[in-house]
């Protein structure tokens, strides 16, 4: 897990290698030979067997080389300087590589090289040492070059080392502070329950508990941390009563530190999230509940402590205690938080006032100013601004007499980690008109509520104009595709009759045929009479041009496969407890990620009244790849 980089610490490794067995060692086997032809000479062979031995075991000895990196164990000033050493000991006369320094770390003197000896329990060891000065530009952590050092044939590396790199301010507060980040020791007598209830908890904040409908409450939820624990987030919060639109999760990994009460605290975002109020009223963002894992040494030892944070996975690995610890579970909530909905004021409500809530501008223009007849024109409407645009609905166009428009299709570009929402919403309307002329379309009025102001205001396009030519274009028939998708949903329906049919009457004498009633085996076999997945999606190409239809039946039939793969039925039909069941049956994140997205893709059609640029056929065979792909897991 990600720490906090002003508590990192650099440790150095020696690394030793032996040099080959001396020439003279070679010879050995051939006194042995001879102190056997001649026993007389045994005494002899053992005493010089001996001697070389002693001679060997000292000359590896002496030979032993190693090569260390020596950086800063503490945090080190942006701006400021410092030294990375290079020390080569036992091989004075090795060829040493030049380092090639990260990113933000400039190198201003260097290389100073000093040479010297030492004398140790073996004899005297040849040292050089290779300093560099430098300097960080930026704060973070950074990795120091590796050197290879060659001697004899040989090759020699240096350690790894990091350094961390901190602003000025930053030191002088973890300096001042004084004391450990961490309380992974349990001393003797000690609570563990309530030392974890002090160093772990959960908690939400919101940026206000009062709004009115429309108006966005940013929630964000964070672990706090100072010991060695393992997390899982058993129950999300439920936002009955809001639109919601995420911002982070567990998988941006986002991590600081926070002193809370004189102490410093690993602090995890767990879930931040922009709510919309759909109605007035007072409603409860409710609790988030976590099962941890807490390990503490039963040694007191000052340890940087990790936490890890998951969900729906804790419990699924080995979690015996490693040897010299021990570990304690335990559940955090986060407290429930009510939030007073006001309704929009009704003074000086405009007549086409529609819900929005922010401030915007609108925009209004025709693709192509020039049409021929019974040819399909563009007329682009954009609302930019912040708000609330995932409740804003398409504003109503006053066609003028001989044009007709079609419902628009909608398209989003907006900065997500902005609260409120800011950016466009873009509909598109399709037009069409069979008689030569020039048409005014008229201004186009848009009304909002300004949170800023506590007042209503009103923004309006200018008006444009089109072109209609004498020319001919028959390309677009409303009956016919009107009567095909008809035709389309009633060949749709004899399938799925016809299917639910078979699958009775196979299942009927699947019945009759078994000897012994095993539920396991009835299971199995009910599995292997299902649909395919292109059968199973025949309804949905059925009413592939109707939007809201579509989204519903896309919703209907991933939940009816998914139900079916993973065992949910009822009110275990969520997408929360679909995450865990995928999670443990091993299925890969992104293939996971993707399942959610497409339920949310599918909410979003139906509630929201968005249709998506996105063509319809190319999604089903997204979702038909997406259920291949599910399938290919053995559960």
């Amino acid at each position: 897990m990600p720490t906090n980089y002003l508590l990192t610490k650099t440790v150095t490794h020696k690394v030793y290698i032996a040099a080959q067995p001396p020439k003279p060692f070679i010879c050995l086997p051939y006194i042995l030979i001879l102190s056997l032809q001649k026993p007389l000479y045994f005494s002899l062979a053992m005493r010089l067997f001996i001697y070389l031995l002693l001679f060997f075991t000292c000359f590896t000895v002496k030979a032993q080389i190693s090569f260390i990196t020596i950086v800063p164990t503490k945090p080190v000033a942006q701006g400021e300087s410092f030294q990375v050493q290079y020390v080569l000991s036992g091989a004075a006369n090795a060829e040493i590589s030049k380092p090639s320094f990260p990113a933000y770390i400039r190198l201003v003197a260097g290389p100073t090289e000093y040479t010297g000896s030492t004398s140790t329990a073996n004899g005297v060891i040849a040292i050089k040492n290779i300093v560099y000065t430098v300097v960080a530009e930026r704060k973070g952590v950074f990795r120091m070059p590796i050197l290879a050092a060659s001697s004899n044939g040989k090759i020699y590396y240096s350690n790894l080392t990091i350094v961390t790199v901190a602003s000025k301010e930053e030191i002088k507060q973890a300096a001042a502070f004084g004391e450990s980040t961490t309380d992974y020791f349990l001393k003797p007598g000690e609570d563990p329950y309530i030392k974890i209830r002090q160093n772990l908890f959960v908690k939400v904040a919101v940026n206000k508990k009062s709004c009115f409908v429309g108006e966005p409450v940013l929630a964000t939820f964070k672990l706090y941390s100072r010991l060695e624990s393992k997390s899982d987030i058993a129950k999300n919060p439920g936002f009955y009563g809001f639109s919601v639109y995420d911002m982070e999760n567990l998988q941006d990994k986002i991590v600081a530190v926070e002193k809370i009460n004189g102490r410093l605290f690993d602090v995890h975002t767990i879930r931040k999230v922009q709510l919309y109020p759909l109605q007035s009223g007072l409603f409860t963002i409710d609790e988030m509940q976590i099962a941890n894992q807490v390990a503490f040494s039963k040694s007191a030892v000052n340890k940087k402590t990790e936490q890890e944070i998951s969900e729906g996975i804790l419990g699924s690995g080995n979690d015996e205690p490693e040897e010299g610890m021990e570990t304690y579970d335990l559940e955090l909530r986060s407290e429930p938080i009510d939030i007073i909905v006001k309704p929009i004021p009704e003074k000086n409500k405009t007549g086409n006032y529609n819900g929005a809530v922010g401030r915007f501008s609108i925009s209004m223009m025709v693709v192509k100013k020039m049409l021929a007849k019974n040819e399909e024109g563009i007329l682009e409407l954009t609302i930019k601004g912040k708000g609330n645009f995932v409740q804003l609905n398409a504003p109503a166009i006053q066609w003028p007499a001989g044009m007709e428009g079609f419902e628009p299709v909608v398209k989003d570009s907006l900065d997500k980690t902005m609260v409120p929402l800011t950016g466009s919403r873009t509909f598109r309307y399709g037009f069409v008109c069979a008689n030569a002329g020039t048409y005014n379309l008229p201004s186009v009025s848009f009304s909002f509520f300004d949170t800023d102001s506590n007042g209503f205001k009103t923004v309006s396009t200018a008006a444009a104009q089109v072109t209609i030519s004498n020319e001919e274009k028959k390309n677009i028939v409303v009956e016919e595709t009107k009567t095909s998708i008809t035709a389309q949903s009633e060949k749709a329906s004899r399938k799925a009759i016809i299917i639910v049919v078979a699958l009775v009457i196979l299942i009927l004498l699947y019945q009759m045929l078994k000897k012994k009633p095993k539920p396991v085996v009835v299971e199995k076999k009910v599995e292997v009479v299902l649909t395919t997945v292109k059968e199973l999606m025949e309804p949905v190409y059925a009413v592939v041009n109707e939007d809201h239809l579509f989204y519903a039946q896309l919703q209907k039939t991933c939940w009816l496969f998914l139900s079916q793969r993973f065992g949910l039925s009822g009110s275990e039909m969520n997408k929360q407890l679909l995450n865990g069941k995928m999670i443990n049956a091993g299925i890969a994140n992104d293939i996971a990620n993707e399942v959610l997205k497409l339920l949310e893709k599918c909410e979003t059609g139906i509630y929201t009244q968005v249709v998506f640029e996105e063509d319809k056929t190319d999604l089903i065979s997204k979702v038909e790849n997406l259920f291949k792909k599910l399938e290919s897991y053995s559960l």
